[in-house]
This record gives structure tokens, C-alpha cells and sequence, in this order.
């Protein structure tokens, strides 16, 4: 038997390291070639590591949430053959990267175990999983990786039901086995006393990331917010005219492809807000390309990809774009370039979104346009009330960059082509 010591791959362009989000495995567990072992978190893809051979895992490299340098080792397997590693040099191996033998009190007593001075008495073993599933309290997101959400959808297995046995509750495949082979029977009953637990849940992979770029964008930009209520009728009107003469022969307009249109049509006017600010440099680029973020929620978070030459293409074409882009973020498939370069950015809570909203900027663009939920109002005419289509939209400006009497003009843009969609397709 032999020792296979799997380095960290490199898992995209330019990365030198990425950050440790989950394992797959543990000390003890026998794994083939191609299972998934762990996952790491790239700037904002999250990337699962396949395992090289097969074998029985001896040590894993890392804890979650470690950042580890790509070509470190990952993980030790135990082979058939001699491996890439002989035991002699797994055993006087370069120490973990964060020994963490201060912070287990069984690690002393293992140490004193060892009959020769081994500098690592303990491998980085990650928090023990509990044998039973683990509870979770309601109304808590459950956690698990990418691939055991997309296998949930796939099931048709709603995970908030599932129990997990992971560290703070994660779900794991073997529990969605379980689950799955239970017939879905919902374990334990309801009970209505006293709940004094507290969980303790780490911030890491997608959620630290987004927790970072929110906090910069409060911490370095002055937002001003405008609320303004936009009559949705004729724009509804024409969506459903489009969609049903050309159904199922082109994608399907929501309103978002026509917010794009107007958007482009407003920066023409007002290139000021197509733009991304270095504050360090102190330098404004504005751009001619309009390249529109779209905030999409997925499995792992907010995530936000951007279609790119929104004033290239045509309508239908940012609706297919716009549909790619979306679905690519949330089965994990998107590409890196197709998560960077926006100068403006929509947000939209969809049917759940509220009356008004005041989204945060998307470092270090410089406008945001948030869309709420569309009812109807009744909105007075002069001589009565009369029930309408109304929408309100909530654009958030960098008031370093826009002056409120600017942002007020790209608002009153918007209104006036959401109102008048006919103006959207007059040329000049």
C-alpha cells in the first residue's frame, strides 16, 4: 500500500488559491476515482475537487474556510501500490497549514500516545459529524453543497425537510439518500415549548464573499435613494401582445428585457451613470457598452451575472441571454468572465418584492435600479379614482459620482419608457 498525496488543482485562470468550503469525506472513508471530495470557493465560483484515485482517505489538508494555496496538499489517500508518497514521508510531511492541537483537548493526549516525536500527533480532522441527524431549527436556510441542492431539485425533495448530519445541520448526500429511501417521512413531532438553542453557523465560501462586497459597497459609497411609482398597463399590454405572437418561436419577455432597453436608452442621454468609479485612483470609466449585473438568487447565495453589450442586442436577444445567464448562475456552470465587468446593475425581488426597496450598489459601479412588486392601485385621473397597473422603482446612486438632480433626471427617463414602451424601439 502506498500514500497518494492530491495537491489542490488549479481551478481557474490566474487563481492562487482558493477557499476551503466543504468536505465530501473523512478521515477513514473509502473513496473511488472522480467522487467528489471538497469544494472551494474561487472570487466567486464555487468548485468542486474530484478525487484522483481510489482508496481510503489517511488525512485531509484542510479546515473549511482555510484559504489554501493551489498545488498544497489537499488530501492524503490510502492506495493500492506505491502511490506518490511513501508512508515515511506522509508521516514527516511539511505540518498542516493551521495546526489546530491547542484547540482540541483530546490532541495533547494523542500526541503523548505517539512513541516517536511525530511532529503532527493529529491530522486536521474537521468537526465530528453526529451519527443521528441534526434537527433544525425552523425557519433556518438548510446548508448543503451545490451538487446535493441540484440533486434535491432534481428529486423533487424540498432540503428544508431534510434532516442533516453535518456540521450546524449540513445536508450530505448520504442524507438525501436516506430521505429519499425514508419516502420523506418527516421525523419528530411539533412541539411549541421553549427553544433556547443557538447555532453557531460560519461565514464562508459565497455567503463571506457576499458579506464582503455588501460591506465595502456600504462602507465606501454615499447612497442616494429614489422611489418612484411607474404605471405598468401599456408595458403589460404589449409584453403579452409579443409573447403570444411569438410563442414558443422566440424566449419569453419578461419585464426585465424591457427595463434593459430603457436603461440603455437612458445612459445614452446620461453615460455618467454606465460607469465604475476607482476611488483609490480617483479615476470615473465611463463605458460605451452597456453591461447590465442582474442580482439572481441561487443555491449558494446572491450572485450576480452580467450580460454584457445589453445595447447590441435586441430584445428577444437579452431575453435568452438573460435566461442562459440565470440558470447558469444557479446550477453552478457559469463562467467567471460572465460574473465581472458590469457598470450597472438591476436588482429584482420579483413577486415577493415589496413596496419599495434601497438596494446597495454594486462596487464600484456607480447606479443601481431595483424593481418591486408590480399591483393594482387606484390612481386618482382628475375626476376619479381608477384602478392601474403601478409599479414602483428603487434606483440607488454613488452621490460622489451623481448628483441628486441627475439621478432624479435618469429616474424620470425610466418612468417616462416604462409608461410609453412604444418610445423603447423609436430609433434617435
Amino acid at each position: 500500500m502506498g500514500v497518494f498525496a492530491m495537491r489542490l488543482p488549479d481551478v481557474g485562470e490566474g487563481i492562487a488559491e482558493a477557499e476551503l468550503t466543504e468536505w465530501h469525506v473523512k478521515p477513514g472513508d473509502i473513496v473511488r476515482e472522480d467522487d467528489i471530495l471538497a469544494a472551494v470557493m474561487t472570487d466567486k465560483a464555487a468548485v468542486e475537487v474530484p478525487s484522483a484515485v481510489s482508496g481510503k482517505v489517511l488525512e485531509l489538508g484542510g479546515e473549511i474556510g482555510q484559504m489554501m494555496a493551489i498545488g498544497s496538499v489537499l488530501i492524503r489517500i490510502e492506495v493500492e501500490g506505491e502511490g506518490n508518497e511513501s508512508a515515511d514521508a506522509a508521516a514527516q510531511a511539511e505540518p498542516a497549514p493551521q495546526p489546530k492541537a491547542e484547540t482540541r483537548p483530546e490532541a495533547g493526549a494523542a500526541a503523548a500516545e505517539q512513541p516517536a516525536p511525530a511532529p503532527e500527533p493529529a491530522a486536521p480532522v474537521p468537526p465530528a459529524a453526529p451519527a443521528a441527524p441534526v434537527p433544525r431549527a425552523n425557519g433556518t436556510k438548510p446548508l448543503a453543497s451545490p451538487s446535493v441542492r441540484a440533486r434535491a431539485r432534481e428529486e423533487g425533495v424540498d432540503l428544508r425537510q431534510v434532516p442533516g448530519s453535518g456540521p450546524a445541520g449540513r445536508i450530505s448526500h448520504e442524507d438525501l439518500d436516506s430521505w429519499i429511501a425514508s419516502g420523506g417521512i418527516q421525523q419528530g413531532s411539533v412541539t411549541r415549548g421553549r427553544n433556547t438553542g443557538v447555532e453557531e453557523v460560519r461565514v464562508v465560501g459565497m455567503r463571506r464573499k457576499i458579506a464582503e462586497k455588501m460591506a465595502l459597497s456600504k462602507r465606501q459609497i454615499p447612497h442616494i435613494t429614489i422611489v418612484e411609482e411607474v404605471e405598468m398597463g401599456a408595458l403589460e399590454d404589449l409584453r403579452a401582445a409579443l409573447n403570444k405572437k411569438h410563442e414558443g418561436e422566440r424566449p419569453k419577455l419578461t419585464l426585465l428585457p424591457f427595463l434593459m432597453r430603457a436603461i440603455v436608452e437612458a445612459v445614452r442621454e446620461q453615460p455618467a451613470l454606465n460607469a465604475r468609479f476607482d476611488d483609490e485612483a480617483g479615476v470615473i470609466h465611463r463605458h460605451g457598452g452597456v453591461h447590465i449585473g442582474v442580482a439572481t438568487q441561487t443555491p449558494q447565495g446572491l450572485n450576480v451575472p452580467v450580460l454584457h453589450h445589453a445595447e447590441a442586442n435586441s430584445l428577444w436577444d437579452n431575453a435568452g441571454e438573460l435566461a442562459r445567464l440565470a440558470e447558469a448562475a444557479r446550477d453552478g456552470s457559469i463562467q467567471r468572465a460572465e460574473l465581472t465587468g458590469g457598470t450597472i446593475t438591476i436588482t429584482s425581488l420579483g413577486p415577493l418584492g415589496a413596496i419599495a426597496t434601497t438596494p446597495i450598489i454594486n462596487h464600484p459601479e456607480v447606479a443601481i435600479v431595483g424593481v418591486n412588486k408590480m399591483q393594482i392601485r387606484p390612481v386618482w385621473d382628475g375626476q376619479q379614482f381608477r384602478p392601474r397597473k403601478m409599479m414602483n422603482i428603487s434606483c440607488s446612486f454613488d452621490h460622489r459620482v451623481i448628483d441628486g438632480w441627475d439621478a432624479a433626471v435618469f429616474v424620470q427617463k425610466l418612468k417616462s419608457l416604462l409608461e410609453n414602451p412604444a418610445m423603447l424601439f423609436v430609433e434617435g
